[in-house]
């Protein structure tokens, strides 16, 4: 007998399901709720924010980069840095490699933000909860199966919001994806943060000459660096830096043997790093160790194929698109295998649009995407997966979400000029 058939199932209904409470999930489901839908948000980790308060702490991707930088983000973002900056844990800074100013804060008071706003806006959230199974009848979802420590939930929704960064719920139902079985995928990293730096001193290193330290240390066999380069930056903490410097490489982050490899790895990885920042950089010499990442960062794992793929091309022309839900200025920002990074750059000043398209997947209805496991092709993940853009997409889709379970339909007959507007209307920038 299978085991689900043997199990006493709690039956939850709620018009719209998220799965995942990353920075597009609970974003999503904020957007849902206050559309007026009755709508779960179920999160694996005891709390919300996903790789925005487990790995880093620093949005990127609401602004453009280059020398006259431009917001391209608004709505709901809006509301969670507003949050942030009246606890005055957030600053605003330029990206170490040119990619735009990022917003970093506090990690802890964000994770706080974000259930509050969740709440406010009368979101369900099942902590500690793991979605492992769906059943699909003529190409729809009708159940999903969570497990939890108070046993199994059945859940029926009338539409899903996925968005679990590896595309899970889409798997489960067979809908196409791209993932590292079927070429390049980018590499994991092992953040951390280094407490009593002094940082007058240490922000007087600069790039080049942190990299230069880097590699002569290298070159002498002193240090086992995979990653000859990384960024060290400030935060709203006194005397705390965050790194962003390990790199895990060749590993597909849905087989389970090798993301337990990875983040054992990326661990022995950041002791030597910051072993090379204590003992061979300016200001670190009295820091200490302050917290690794919660999980190992994963950049990319499974690439649904969606009515549409955003590319490369559509990247770096700048493409435009009716359908557009969100807009993006990063480039192309590829961790591969090898000892740096490949950074391309859009046009000065310039956007892509991303296509509600990309949200919508083959062959399975009242399912919609939100966030990195959207259809994209590697190059143009490289560049559209940034914080900023994922919570863009996941306000798109919360609300789209709420309209098809409001109208009993498919979340591919939203409307795609009231969907633009309704958007506009929170505060999006579309265009």
């Amino acid at each position: 007998m299978d085991i689900w058939q043997r199990k006493p199932y709690q039956e939850i209904e709620s018009e719209v399901l998220v799965v995942g409470g990353g920075s597009a999930g609970v974003t999503a489901a904020i957007a849902a709720a206050r559309e007026g839908a009755t709508t779960l948000l179920v999160e694996r980790y005891g709390f919300l924010g996903g790789i925005s308060t487990q790995v880093l702490d620093t949005f990127y991707g609401f602004y453009t980069p280059g020398s006259h930088p431009r917001k391209v983000v608004g709505g709901i973002p809006d509301e969670v840095v507003e949050a942030l900056a009246q606890y005055n844990a957030m600053l605003i800074r330029p990206n170490t490699y040119g990619a735009g100013n990022g917003i970093t804060y506090n990690p802890e008071i964000l994770k706080i933000i974000w259930e509050t706003l969740a709440i406010q806006a009368r979101v369900k959230i099942l902590f500690h909860a793991l979605a492992v199974e769906v059943s699909v009848n003529q190409q729809r979802i009708e159940t999903v199966i969570v497990a939890t420590k108070s046993g199994v939930f059945r859940i029926r929704p009338c539409v899903i919001v996925d968005a679990s960064g590896d595309a899970d719920i889409a798997a489960l139902a067979g809908v196409p994806y791209e993932s590292a079985a079927h070429g390049p995928v980018q590499a994991l990293t092992t953040t951390f943060r280094l407490l009593n730096v002094d940082i007058q001193r240490a922000t007087q290193v600069s790039k080049k000459e942190l990299h230069e330290r880097m590699a002569q240390a290298i070159a002498e066999g002193a240090y086992d660096l995979p990653r000859r380069e990384g960024s060290v930056h400030i935060t709203p903490l006194p005397g705390v830096m965050a790194t962003n410097m390990t790199r895990v490489v060749e590993v597909d982050p849905t087989d389970i043997e090798q993301l337990s490899h990875a983040e054992i790895e990326g661990r022995r990885q950041a002791l030597e790093y910051f072993r090379f920042l204590r003992e061979r950089v300016p200001g670190y010499e009295h820091a200490h160790l302050a917290g690794l990442s919660i999980q190992i960062g994963v950049r990319e794992s499974r690439r649904i194929f969606g009515q549409y793929r955003l590319t490369r091309e559509d990247v770096l022309t700048a493409r435009k698109f009716e359908d557009a839900i969100a807009q993006c200025g990063a480039p192309i920002e590829e961790h591969h295998a090898g000892k740096d990074t490949r950074w391309e750059y859009l046009p000065e000043g310039e956007t892509y649009h991303i296509p509600y398209r990309c949200l919508l997947p083959r062959n399975c209805e009242g399912l919609i995407v939100a966030g990195r496991c959207l259809s994209a092709d590697h190059d143009a993940h490289a560049s559209v997966r940034s914080m900023g853009q994922c919570m863009a997409m996941g306000q798109a889709a919360g609300i789209a979400a709420a309209w098809a379970a409001q109208h009993n339909t498919s979340p591919t007959e939203v409307p795609i000029f009231w969907l633009r507007e309704r958007l506009c209307q929170i505060g999006a920038i579309l265009d």
